[in-house]
């Protein structure tokens, strides 16, 4: 299904034959949904430092660390910008206004630490995949038999 709206066509998945990936097309459908509605203040990088350490860098030059606010849940990463300001302007260069950025994180992929330095917010992330769900190496050697696994 495909819904129009202006110059953006946004595609519906289908779930009626999809068990347990609801999530998975709810994240689909806001992603399509919302590119190219979502404004690009403040201006971000995201720096890969290895496969599994990343850092997002936010441009938020006259934010203090008391306006800014980070928070993690259910996989997004939400960066909101509020800062109270009551002078009076002659010329405003510099935006100082309100501000959230959603970042959609990779599966096992965490923020672990933040820091603020020359108007640059920079979040720490890292993949931390479960022992259980890394790769292990099997060895080979000899066949050892038990009782009902190999026959000899």
């Amino acid at each position: 299904m495909t819904t129009t709206t202006g110059n953006t066509t946004a595609y519906t998945f289908p779930t009626a034959y999809t068990i347990g990936f609801d999530r998975l097309f709810d994240q689909m459908n806001s992603a399509l949904w919302t590119t190219g509605t979502q404004n690009n203040y403040p201006p971000h990088n995201i720096v890969k430092v290895d496969d599994d350490h990343y850092i997002v860098e936010l441009a938020v030059a006259g934010f203090k660390q008391e306006d800014l606010n980070i928070e993690f849940k259910d996989s997004v990463l939400k960066i909101t910008g509020k800062k109270e300001d009551d002078r009076e302007y002659t010329h405003k260069g510099i935006s100082s206004r309100e501000f959230t950025r959603n970042f959609t994180l990779g599966e096992y992929v965490e923020a672990v630490s933040a820091s603020l330095s020359d108007g640059i917010l920079a979040i720490n992330l890292e993949r931390i995949v479960p022992e259980e769900k890394r790769p292990k190496k099997i060895e080979i050697g000899a066949l050892k038999t038990k009782k009902g696994f190999l026959k000899d």
